[in-house]
């Protein structure tokens, strides 16, 4: 259709000539309302961000077994991977406050062991009894995972399966 054509049969309707695929050959156009036209692109642009990312926290103790530690690490290490924030909180009990350089030194084996993951958003902070620090996830191509290999979906079915079979 010509050009002349399409603007005065969109004119006759009181709507507007929108250039939908400018790169086409020839250029693809729509009669529509323009305004409701915006308003629907900026519904899908909306619908395609992604959702922002939570805050998960992982708490410590100073005392912590090895096998305890490792399995709050490997947690912290998903959490990063799917793109969460993570506070990393230690708590001190009673008499555990006179040994302060004990909880600095196991944030800091935190912080050294997730360094593949994330990076130092918030220093270790004592406040009270505990101290805490918040490690934001690297981007998606830097991140290297150290505890536990990425799952992919046929070993979730497969796991989901064993579990469900009694």
């Amino acid at each position: 259709m010509r050009l002349n054509d399409a603007l005065r049969r969109a004119q006759t309707l009181g709507l507007d000539l929108v250039e939908v695929a400018p790169t086409a050959h020839p250029p693809v156009c729509k009669i529509v309302d323009f305004g409701k036209f915006r308003y629907d692109i900026s519904k899908h642009s909306k619908d395609k961000k992604p959702a922002s990312s939570k805050l998960k926290e992982i708490k410590f103790r100073v005392n912590i077994d090895e096998h305890d530690y490792l399995t709050k690490v490997r947690h912290a290490e998903e959490f990063l991977d799917r793109g969460n924030k993570v506070r990393v909180q230690l708590q001190f009990r009673g008499r555990e406050m006179a040994h302060q350089e004990l909880g600095r030194h196991l944030v800091e084996k935190v912080r050294d062991d997730l360094s593949s993951m994330s990076q130092v958003e918030t220093e270790p902070k004592i406040a009270g009894r505990n101290i805490s620090m918040t490690l934001a996830p690297l981007p998606v191509n830097r991140r290297k995972r150290k505890f536990s290999a990425p799952r992919t979906d046929d070993e979730n079915e497969e796991t989901a399966a064993a579990v469900a079979q009694p």
